[in-house]
C-alpha cells in the first residue's frame, strides 16, 4: 500500500516545575533555599530516512508526544530533561501547517532533520532567587508548556525522470525494461495504482532515477481518475518523458494525446510546462502503427521536440533514449544534513 499524505498532531514535552525547598540538616541552624530547577521538555523532531518508503504508519498513529521534563528536587537537584521523540519520514516529505497550508519544511536530503515542536523550558527553583536581601525566597517557577500543532505531511517522490502518459501507454513495461523495478503489468486501464521508482545504470559512473507515475486522464488536474492523486510527484522530477501509444490499438491521435497530457500538467502546475522533456512513442513492436508513428515523428520534428520510438518488449530504441536522458538530466549537488 502506498500512502503519500497524512495529518498528524505533534506535542512537545512540558517543562518540569521548579520547587520551593529549604535545607533542614542537623547542626545547620540557618539552612538556606535548595529548591532545584525543573528539566526541559523533549522536542518533536522529524528526520528524513531512506529506510522509510511511505507515510503508512501515520494512518494508525496520528498523535506524537515527547516526554515532559521532571520537577526539580531538594538539595539543588535539577529535574531530568525529557527525551526527544524522533519521527522518521521518507526522503521527499513536505511538512505543512494544517491550518494555514504554509510549507514549514521540505525534507529532500537523507538524514536531514527538523524540529517541529520545541519542548517547554523547565521552571527555576527557589534557590535561583536567593540574594543578599532575600535569604528566604519563597518564589519558584512552573515549567512552560511544550509547543504543539497539527501538521500535514505530503510525500513527493524524488526522481530525475518522470514517465507521464495515459493508462496503458507502456510506462510500467518501460520502467521494467530499463531498471530493476517490477510494477504489475496488465492489459486493462489503471494497472499501476501507486508510483514506482527504478534506478537506471548507464555505466559504472552514471545512474539516474526514473518514476513511473500512474496513468493520467483528461481532467486529472480537477480530480478525475487516479492522476490527480499522484500529480504532486511529477513536481520533483528534473525531466519529463511523455509516453504516447503509437500501436494499432491506440484510439487517440498521438498529437492529441500529447496535447492533453501537456495541458493537464500545466493546469496542475504552470512550471511543468517549462520543464525539460522528451516525447516517446511506445509499443513500436505492434504491427499496423505506421500512421501513428509517422504522425508523431513529423509533429516532433516540426516543433523541435526530442522524439524516440521504442519497444520495451524488444528493446528497439531503448539505448538511444537512455543515453539521451543520461546526457540531459540535471544532477543536483547533495547537501549535508544540518539540523535546525
Amino acid at each position: 500500500m502506498f500512502i503519500d499524505q497524512a495529518r498528524i498532531f505533534v506535542q512537545a514535552g512540558k517543562g518540569g516545575d521548579g520547587i520551593r525547598s529549604f535545607r533542614r540538616e542537623k547542626f545547620v541552624p540557618h539552612g538556606g533555599p535548595d529548591g532545584g530547577d525543573g528539566g526541559n521538555g523533549g522536542n518533536v523532531i522529524f528526520t528524513a530516512s531512506p529506510r522509510v518508503a511511505t507515510l503508512l504508519d501515520f494512518r494508525y498513529q496520528r498523535h506524537h508526544t515527547a516526554q515532559s521534563g521532571t520537577p526539580g528536587q531538594e538539595s539543588n537537584k535539577h529535574g531530568r530533561t525529557g527525551h526527544d521523540i524522533i519521527i522518521p519520514v521518507p526522503v521527499g516529505t513536505v511538512i505543512r501547517d494544517d491550518t494555514s497550508d504554509d510549507i514549514l519544511m521540505d525534507l529532500t536530503e537523507p538524514e536531514q532533520c527538523w524540529t517541529a515542536a520545541h519542548g517547554g523550558k523547565g521552571g527555576r527553583g527557589n534557590a535561583r532567587f536567593s540574594s543578599s536581601t532575600n535569604r528566604v525566597p519563597q518564589k519558584f517557577e512552573r515549567g512552560t508548556p511544550g509547543e504543539s500543532q497539527w501538521l500535514r505531511l505530503e510525500l513527493k517522490l524524488l526522481a530525475d525522470v518522470g514517465l507521464v502518459g495515459f493508462p496503458n501507454a507502456g510506462k510500467s513495461t518501460l520502467i521494467s525494461a530499463i531498471s530493476s523495478a517490477h510494477p504489475e503489468v496488465a492489459d486493462y486501464p489503471f494497472t499501476t495504482l501507486r508510483p514506482h521508482l527504478g534506478v537506471v545504470a548507464l555505466n559504472d559512473d552514471q545512474t539516474f532515477v526514473v518514476a513511473d507515475i500512474p496513468g493520467l486522464i483528461e481532467g486529472a488536474h480537477e480530480g478525475k481518475g487516479l492522476g490527480f492523486q499522484f500529480l504532486r510527484h511529477i513536481q520533483r522530477t528534473a525531466f519529463l518523458v511523455y509516453l504516447i501509444d503509437i500501436s494499432e490499438w491506440a484510439t487517440e491521435s498521438p498529437v492529441d494525446s500529447l496535447h492533453i497530457l501537456q495541458r493537464e500538467l500545466a493546469a496542475f502546475d504552470p512550471s511543468l510546462a517549462q520543464r525539460a522533456s522528451a516525447v516517446v512513442g511506445t509499443k513500436l513492436d505492434i504491427q499496423g502503427n505506421g500512421t501513428h508513428k509517422e504522425t508523431l515523428a513529423m509533429y516532433c520534428q516540426q516543433h523541435k521536440l526530442p522524439c524516440f520510438l521504442v519497444s520495451a518488449v524488444t528493446q528497439i530504441g531503448i539505448d538511444p533514449l537512455l543515453h539521451y536522458l543520461g546526457k540531459h538530466i540535471y544532477q543536483p549537488v547533495q547537501q549535508p544534513c544540518e539540523p535546525n
